[in-house]
């Protein structure tokens, strides 16, 4: 048995995080001395306090840590993948408003977005499997990220057919002062059973306006320029809105070189007959 300073020495984690993570259950000490309060460890925590005190060192949060580590180690290692690809989608999505912040604080690049227009099209019923998630502003590419990675994972392993695209349907007003319900979609075809966050239902056919943008677009505040396209068309044909709005991410297109079309902007509608 170790005591709480010399795990501390072989593991680089101090007293204060120790007790931090005695307190929320990711490594209690493996006996406390009923007289003095003493915390002591064995010398089989010394593995998972060194992967504890390396993940930390990425900034993941406690409840992610715990995920990682709550499984074998190859579910650790699909759930450490997930959300390093989250994190790096991040990453990419300030980046791009810091550049959309610059270009209009030095106002040499584009106030907007480049002329486009917002047409029409009428979506069959569909077959999707979703995650809900409430989220802000901060966190949602990585709830995206994470969620439609999951999905993909499970549809594949079922023997399902996947189209290639994704979906994020916005229930309410995702601001980075307020949460809402996001649901990430990913058609299918297929026989498949839900699975614990994993819902699966059908999308009613409908009509849709919608723009498409770039993957540099889709950073926020720069996407909202393409809702507001999207928005005026809706308002100037007096159309009915019918659902809520949505995000079709186009196959791969993650991959595509960031000013390639590559989402689409939608919002189902039942246009005004003349």
């Amino acid at each position: 048995m170790l005591t709480i300073s010399e795990f501390g020495r072989r593991t680089g984690l101090s007293h204060k995080a120790l007790r931090l993570y005695d307190v929320s259950g990711l490594l209690p000490p493996a006996q406390v001395d009923p007289a003095n309060g003493y915390r002591l460890y064995d010398e089989e925590q010394l593995e998972r306090a060194r992967r504890i005190s390396v993940l930390r060192q990425l900034d993941m949060p406690l409840t992610t840590i715990a995920e990682v580590l709550a499984g074998s180690d190859e579910e650790g290692l699909i759930r450490l993948d997930r959300w390093w690809a989250a994190q790096e989608a991040t990453t990419a999505a300030r980046r791009a408003t810091l550049q959309y912040l610059r270009d209009r604080l030095s106002r040499s690049g584009s106030t907007g977005l480049s002329p486009r227009p917002v047409l029409t099209r009428d979506v069959p019923e569909t077959k999707i499997a979703s995650i809900r998630s409430d989220t802000d502003q901060q966190n949602l590419i990585g709830i995206i990220v994470t969620a439609t990675d999951e999905i993909r994972t499970y549809l594949q392993a079922a023997g399902a057919t996947l189209p290639g695209e994704s979906w994020v349907i916005y229930h309410g007003p995702v601001t980075p002062e307020a949460e809402a319900t996001v649901e990430v979609c990913v058609p299918f075809q297929g026989l498949v059973d839900p699975s614990g966050p994993i819902a699966i239902r059908v999308e009613p056919a409908h009509h849709e306006a919608y723009c498409t943008i770039t993957m540099d677009e889709c950073a926020y505040p720069r996407i909202m320029l393409a809702y507001d396209l999207v928005d005026d068309f809706v308002r100037t044909a007096a159309s009915t809105i019918t659902g809520p709005p949505r995000e079709v991410y186009r196959a791969n297109c993650h991959l595509m070189p960031r000013d390639q079309p590559a989402v689409d902007i939608a919002q189902p509608i039942i246009e005004r007959k003349l």
